[in-house]
């Protein structure tokens, strides 16, 4: 009788390990708010943060070479 309790409860499990990754995957795509950022919005929130723009500048450029923000359009 307890073998039967123990299968049980590891099916119950699995089965709503399954349902919740199921439903993570269909989360739409829209609703992701991530990088890569605008880089006119990154120098915006460097000189609100008081860096210089020639620090901003270089702040920016490496946030490039990390992936959180689109290179500039020059």
């Amino acid at each position: 009788m307890r073998r039967i309790s123990i299968a049980l409860t590891l099916a119950v499990a699995a089965g709503g390990l399954g349902l919740s990754a199921v439903t993570a995957q269909a989360a739409p795509a829209s609703l992701v708010q991530g990088p890569p950022f605008p880089y006119a919005d990154c120098l915006k929130a460097t000189a609100q943060k008081g860096e210089s723009r020639a620090y901003g500048k270089w702040h920016c450029d490496q946030l490039v070479k990390k992936g959180w923000v689109k290179p500039a359009h020059r």
